[in-house]
């Protein structure tokens, strides 16, 4: 029987990461999250292109998305969560 090895809270197994890195989608979302620029880092091309024509949907949906990031919950295209912080 092979023995469960605890995870941190927070924290995410290599196999489910994405290659995409949380602090570099964090800072394209503050900065050009009205752009939908982060969305575009992460592969989400018609997400991104929405965010783009209305102004990251008049910037409630980034304030949303950057909340998401934090708590760890926004995924790439392929449904993966972000790596870690570096």
């Amino acid at each position: 029987m092979s023995q469960a090895v605890p995870i941190e809270p927070g924290s995410v197994q290599q196999a489910d990461a994405s290659d995409k890195k949380k602090l570099l989608t964090l800072l394209l979302c503050i900065f050009l999250g009205y752009l939908g620029i982060h969305r575009f880092y992460v592969g989400k091309a018609l997400s991104g292109l929405f965010w783009l024509l209305t102004g990251g949907i008049v910037g409630i949906g980034v304030v949303v998305d950057a909340v998401l990031i934090l708590f760890n919950a926004f995924t790439d295209k392929h449904g993966k969560t972000l790596r870690e912080w570096t």
